[in-house]
């Protein structure tokens, strides 16, 4: 597949490989959110797939979602569409390995925190730092608390702040750290998922979420009208978008 994701199968038809690739921010726009879509259409449900690896060509994983598609006239047509797909990957019928280097941000994170099993190298960063900018996180305030402590997850929602791969661990966000992400989960996919019957694995893996899945989708629900109809109709959403796009401070209001 051309343009900002490869997409391959690996392990002999029993490992789909997805790679955003546009490095060095690897942006979650709408071209990469389609793109991750279609691939998931295609080839996520094949009867031989025990897996999907998810890794980033360049040194960051994601920097996060297009900032400009944020702005009120984009934002309903980029949340729907970024929320499908995270929730497609959340019901991903095998498990979802993900491989991450450097920065992990905003929409990267929640990219992620949608996969089962989160490999990192030691200098990943992980963070939500859109309350940075007078947002907040939607798919973020609904999956990190199912993924660590309600205190860890509303800890990095309200501050913002980057944690590394160290206290990712500790909290329960991250798997494995591994000098090589991306081999140490081809090497969990090889030890413990390729050799598993392909059917067997897809009931472990929708009985492991069963009930997450649907209090995720109807949160998800939820908070992206609170998203649209509240927080966008405030001032200081858009001034912190704006600011952050003019590369100037922002200059709140508190309304």
């Amino acid at each position: 597949m051309s343009g900002p994701l490869q997409a391959w199968l690996d392990r002999d038809g029993r490992l789909l490989r997805l790679r955003l690739d546009r490095p060095k921010a690897n942006i979650l726009d709408a071209a990469m959110i389609g793109a991750l879509e279609e691939a998931f259409a295609k080839q996520g449900s094949a009867e031989a797939l025990r897996g999907v690896l998810i890794d980033a060509g360049g040194a960051h994983f994601s920097f996060g979602a297009s900032i400009e598609e944020h702005l009120p006239e984009q934002c309903a047509a980029m949340l729907a569409g970024f929320h499908r797909l995270l929730l497609r990957l959340f019901a991903s019928p095998v498990p979802v390995l993900v491989a991450i280097r450097g920065q992990c941000l905003g929409g990267g994170l929640e990219l992620a925190s949608a996969g089962h099993l989160l490999f990192a190298a030691p200098d990943a960063k992980f963070g939500q730092p859109e309350i940075q900018i007078g947002v907040f996180a939607p798919a973020a305030s609904c999956l990190l608390p199912e993924r660590v402590a309600l205190a860890a997850a509303e800890d990095l929602l309200l501050s913002g702040r980057s944690i590394g791969a160290e206290e990712a661990f500790r909290i329960g966000l991250v798997t494995e750290i591994a000098d090589d992400p991306e081999a140490a989960a081809l090497g969990y996919f090889d030890r413990h998922l390729a050799m598993k019957s392909a059917k067997s694995l897809r009931f472990a893996t929708r009985a492991a979420r069963q009930g997450t899945l649907e209090r995720v989708s109807a949160k998800l629900a939820a908070v992206e009208t609170l998203y649209l109809e509240e927080l966008m109709a405030s001032e200081d959403a858009v001034e912190g978008l704006r600011a952050f796009i003019e590369k100037r401070p922002a200059r709140w209001k508190d309304r």
